[in-house]
């Protein structure tokens, strides 16, 4: 069946509601060394791997979202998005020289993975992971 779409899918895009959309921008070009894909006064987007980021202004998010309302930063995290990487440890050292504050590990999980995690500038935790 060519063509047809299964249910479910890939994750194709992944939306982030940035209060300071210009500052969590520029974190993302600093630290994920990644171009912006498209943007415009209320978006910034990079592509990890396959899977597009989306970093929308708070101000905008409304109407995404409709009528559930729009949480702000300080109502503490409700998601980890996770990158893998190939060493931790060495990833760690480089996210530190790119000013990064780490708010965990490196450390080994009971689960086998090795990770560590830092926050974006809107609030949001990400873990590298191997």
């Amino acid at each position: 069946m060519t063509g047809t779409k299964t249910w479910p899918g890939p994750i194709a895009a992944i939306t982030l509601f940035a209060d300071d959309l210009a500052a969590t921008r520029q974190f993302y070009l600093d630290v994920f060394d990644l171009p912006v894909v498209f943007e415009d006064s209320a978006s910034a987007v990079f592509r990890f791997g396959e899977t597009l980021v989306n970093l929308l202004s708070t101000a905008n998010a409304p109407e995404l979202v409709a009528p559930a309302t729009v949480a702000g930063p300080d109502a503490g995290p409700r998601a980890v998005l996770t990158v893998e990487v190939d060493d931790v440890d060495a990833t760690c050292v480089d996210l530190r020289a790119r000013g990064v504050e780490l708010l965990n590990g490196p450390m080994d999980r009971p689960w086998g993975v090795r990770t560590a995690s830092f926050r974006d500038p809107a609030g949001h935790i990400w873990e590298v992971g191997a």
